[in-house]
């Protein structure tokens, strides 16, 4: 995968333990459902500018935009747990599943249930796990890297 233009600094090296990952992730969907994708980007942010630690890019299949929100978020914390932090802060532009995974929203959808689960299950692998919603345009590095595998697919 070729890695988008990003204002971070990429690490190459073996991974390696940091005290705190930052997780932004992205699912889209072209139509809804239709052809979807998956961006995260992981970053140590202990560092000025913050590291790139790992990224997630890839088509997913067809399904929806809520299945691809999920999906990056669950790609995203694969990519970190080799970085063996103790802190996650997630961001993402979903409220929704933001809203689920802090149990201020119901998963009302029978579809999403496994995938929130397995989200869950990933944070529970973190002594602090910080979850925000963030807007669209600060999270434009895992938008790119969504719409790069939506347009190379």
């Amino acid at each position: 995968m070729n890695q988008p233009n990003l204002p971070f600094e990429a690490d190459a090296t073996e991974p390696d333990q940091v005290d705190t990952v930052v997780v932004f992730s992205d699912g889209g969907s072209r139509g809804n459902p239709g052809p979807s994708a998956i961006g995260a980007v992981v970053l140590d942010p202990s560092v000025d500018p913050p590291k790139v630690l790992a990224t997630v890019s890839e088509c997913i299949g067809i399904t929806t935009n809520n299945v691809a929100e999920y999906e990056a978020l669950i790609g995203g914390l694969r990519a970190a747990a080799p970085f063996r932090a103790r802190t996650v802060r997630v961001r993402a532009d979903s409220l929704l599943m933001i809203k689920q995974l802090l149990g201020e929203y119901r998963v009302r959808q029978a579809h999403l249930r496994p995938l929130y689960d397995q989200a869950r299950e990933l944070l529970r692998g973190y002594q602090e796990v910080d979850l925000a919603h963030v807007p669209r345009a600060e999270n434009t590095e895992a938008d790119a890297l969504v719409n790069e595998a939506l347009d190379s697919a």
